[in-house]
């Protein structure tokens, strides 16, 4: 994401780690040789957000099923068992209407250990051709009263039959939609939401016999600080680093401007693509037909137009890149806050590189040369002295990408929820906002780093 696309929004869901490493590099998505699991994050009242998501034959069974039924299997999921009904969708971006047949699930309603003041939904689903999701989610206030069901998402990893978007104009007066975040607007009142749900419809065309599956779907919430600084973390002492692929974005300056102005506003996709490869997954050959040939790193182009959101014009919806990464065969995606850059060097400790997204003034990251108002990063590992080495794909080339920040700055403009543009105005921080993908089938050190986090 660049300056020219500021939203307020806040990532969701899969989180930290833990697995003291020795001094090593990682590669390939294989933690190296490793010290028993550091203890779990605390989870008191000092914490400011919760994590729920539905992945498993247990889950998929709980819940209102309106013509869906739970799947087994070595990746369970929902499935349409018997269309609820037929529905007629007129796509605004295309101007096409097609009739679909639907089913639909109803989550069970999740009391949030945080009142919250924002939610982000994260999904997981195949899509093929001639299907597409609906994701909503409904909240309710601490006066008792519920939000509308608020769409999060229409989603298909294709664009053949329905773009993919989120949907603009929703709100109640005391909670708006931005782009992929939930967020109640009624300042110093107190207004949280104690609990939420999510519905899912599947759709398909008439007569089919399969329709889409879901493997993985639920929310973060979070009770966003208010703050411009934040407490600095102390580093463990030890350098790491992950043999994380490197791409510019860059590169791509001027290629297929239709997405998002072109490469030049990339990040996101970009540092998606960057994880994924890490996790030894590629688009194929097949896939990547509709690129000129004469570009490099084509995988890249495939990235940004798989997460392009119609209504918000840009790559940089959270949850579509999380859903996207989670269409390589054995990956799951999610969006979630972490707290500090401990977390985050727990979780690359573990061998699970993270996309952190943040925003700053030329100044306040030493070596970036540059300011933005919102910009993706992949962090891949730490020094010794506990900097921040960064696939940053806001460099010239891919020899260029990895960088070191220091410590001290980069926790703060990633942490931080207000800061100062460069007219003096408060703006607003994503107050840790971080992608997180990761094997669908995790190992041992990485399922208990889920589970201390509240993530599992």
């Amino acid at each position: 994401m660049t300056a020219s696309t500021p939203r307020r929004a806040v990532l969701v869901a899969a989180l930290a780690a833990a697995g003291a490493a020795t001094a090593a590099t990682v590669s390939g998505g294989s933690a190296s040789a490793a010290a028993p699991p550091a203890p779990p994050a605390p989870r008191g009242p000092g914490r400011t957000v919760d994590n729920r998501f539905w992945f498993s034959y247990d889950h998929w069974l709980a819940g209102t099923h309106q013509g869906t039924t739970a799947v087994g299997g070595a990746r369970p999921g929902l499935e349409i068992s018997t269309a609820a009904g037929r529905t007629e969708y007129a796509d605004p971006h295309t101007g096409k209407k097609n009739v679909w047949e639907y089913a639909t699930w109803t989550s069970p309603v999740h009391r949030s250990t945080v009142p919250a003041t924002e939610a982000v939904a994260s999904w997981n689903a195949r899509t093929p051709a001639g299907t597409w999701i609906q994701i909503e989610l409904r909240g309710t206030y601490t006066d008792g009263t519920a939000t509308p069901w608020y769409v999060m998402g229409r989603w298909a990893s294709g664009d053949g039959d329905i773009r993919r978007t989120s949907v603009d104009g929703q709100t109640d007066g005391r909670s708006t939609v931005w782009t992929d975040t939930l967020a109640v607007d009624v300042p110093g009142t107190g207004l949280r939401l104690t609990d939420w749900q999510l519905r899912l419809t599947l759709h398909r065309k008439p007569g089919a016999d399969r329709g889409p599956t879901v493997w993985l779907a639920g929310a973060m919430a979070s009770d966003v600080p208010d703050r411009f600084t934040v407490p600095a973390s102390l580093p463990s002492g030890q350098g790491h680093e992950l043999k994380v692929p490197r791409y510019s974005q860059e590169v791509h300056v001027g290629r297929y401007p239709e997405y998002d102005n072109g490469g030049e506003a990339w990040c996101s996709p970009t540092s998606s693509q960057m994880i994924i490869e890490f996790w030894g997954r590629r688009a194929g050959a097949a896939s990547l037909t509709w690129v000129d040939p004469a570009y490099s790193d084509p995988q890249v182009c495939h990235a940004a137009r798989s997460t392009y959101d119609a209504a918000y014009k840009g790559c940089g919806n959270w949850p579509f890149n999380a859903a996207y990464a989670a269409t390589y065969r054995g990956l799951a995606g999610v969006v979630t806050r972490l707290a500090s850059l401990t977390d985050l060097e727990l979780l690359v400790r573990a061998g699970i590189p993270a996309i952190t997204s943040q925003s700053f003034r030329p100044e306040e990251l030493t070596g970036a040369g540059y300011g933005t108002t919102g910009h993706l990063m992949t962090v891949i590992g730490f020094t010794a002295a506990g900097d921040v080495v960064a696939n940053d794909p806001n460099a010239p080339d891919n020899a260029s990408v990895r960088r070191v920040y220091r410590r001290r700055e980069f926790e703060n403009i990633w942490l931080r929820t207000k800061r100062h543009n460069a007219a003096g105005k408060v703006v607003s921080g994503t107050g840790g906002v971080c992608y997180l993908y990761a094997p669908a089938a995790p190992g041992a050190a990485q399922i208990a780093a889920l589970t201390a986090v509240g993530v599992l």
